[in-house]
């Protein structure tokens, strides 16, 4: 029983908790891609909806197979939500690449402005 508990949080771990030391860069930001590499790990469907300029899309699921096809300079990982950045992440850095900062795209932010409430999506 308690083997299966540590199987089942280390599972939790890997997904879900935040990767220490990454920043996050705005994906409106120009990037100097002579040094960095924006690594789309997104489905391909909603890659195809809001493609990122200059990034090289390999999503999670895919990530595994087609790893070395990815340069080995610094990269930038392109995800729509927290758990496919956590897990393409962690992912990469197991096979030795150096993430220096991510970003997620279609996220929704709650803004406050005067005495209301807005929720802005930054894509």
């Amino acid at each position: 029983m308690f083997v299966l508990l540590i199987v089942v949080g280390y599972l939790i771990a890997i997904r879900y908790f935040p990767i220490i030391g990454l920043n996050y860069i705005d994906n409106k930001k120009e990037l100097d891609l002579t040094t960095l590499i924006k690594v789309d790990v997104r489905d391909y469907n909603e890659s195809y909806k809001n493609p990122v300029k200059g990034a090289i899309n390999v999503p999670v699921a895919y990530l595994k197979r087609y790893y070395l096809e990815i340069p080995s300079k610094n990269l930038i990982v392109v995800a729509s939500n927290r758990l496919e950045k956590n897990v393409g992440i962690r992912f990469l850095r197991t096979k030795g690449f150096k993430v220096v900062g991510y970003t997620i795209t279609n996220e929704e932010q709650t803004v406050s402005k005067g005495n209301q409430l807005n929720k802005e999506t930054y894509c």
